[in-house]
């Protein structure tokens, strides 16, 4: 039977944190703080804590779970049902990266989310932008990064919620979504990754 929560389906391969290292500590207790049903305080920066540390691992955390959630309505998510990327009539997203493709262009919502995978993937492997050790420090745009990649994340929230939330609720799985994006929702808002403008497709949904 189709599992919402299938662990081992992912979207893309999840991003690993390595062991032994101050990051993989500080994904341990996100874990454990995540573990008590606290969300707001999950999210906070632990005390004497690195900020940008505490960015990266979190980043990562998200960026799996996203892929986990996305990953288990692909079958639903296709060019024939979602020929745009969009959230609801209002809200519409291009995709451009600026690299290989510097001018926004129109494309389905499940090509808009494995370029946007992949652009994330590429940057969590770059160890110019998240160092996996100590002594390479974090570069001084670090924030910046993690805002574009928390911007265009959101986007996916904003996808499932208004073109395949009647299958999620078909399948029982409502809670899990809400508690999912209200712990990626309190994150943003704690450390003001997300501009109010961007979050407009989902407020209803925060508000509530």
């Amino acid at each position: 039977m189709f599992s919402f929560m299938d662990k081992n389906k992912t979207f893309r391969p999840k991003k690993k944190i390595p062991k032994n290292t101050k990051q993989y500590e500080m994904h341990k207790h996100a874990k454990a703080t995540l573990g008590s049903g606290n969300l707001k305080a999950a999210v906070q920066l632990p005390p004497k804590e690195d900020l940008d540390e505490w960015l990266a691992v979190n980043t990562v955390d998200f960026f799996n779970q996203i892929n986990l959630l996305y990953g288990s309505i692909t079958e639903f998510c296709t060019e024939q049902s979602c020929p745009v990327m969009s959230a609801g009539p209002k809200y519409e997203y291009h995709w451009a990266d600026g690299v290989e493709i510097k001018k926004p262009i129109k494309v389905s919502a499940p090509e808009y989310v494995d370029r946007l995978m992949r652009w994330v993937q590429d940057q969590l492997d770059n160890e110019k932008i998240f160092p996996s050790t100590v002594d390479v420090p974090f570069p001084k745009e670090f924030k910046m990064h993690v805002k574009n990649i928390f911007r265009r994340m959101f986007r996916v929230y904003a996808h499932i919620y208004h073109h395949h939330m009647e299958k999620i609720v078909s399948l029982g799985e409502e809670a899990h979504l809400n508690t999912c994006f209200k712990h990626f929702y309190y994150f943003i808002e704690e450390f003001d990754l997300v501009d109010r403008r961007e979050m407009a497709p989902l407020q209803e949904v925060v508000d509530g």
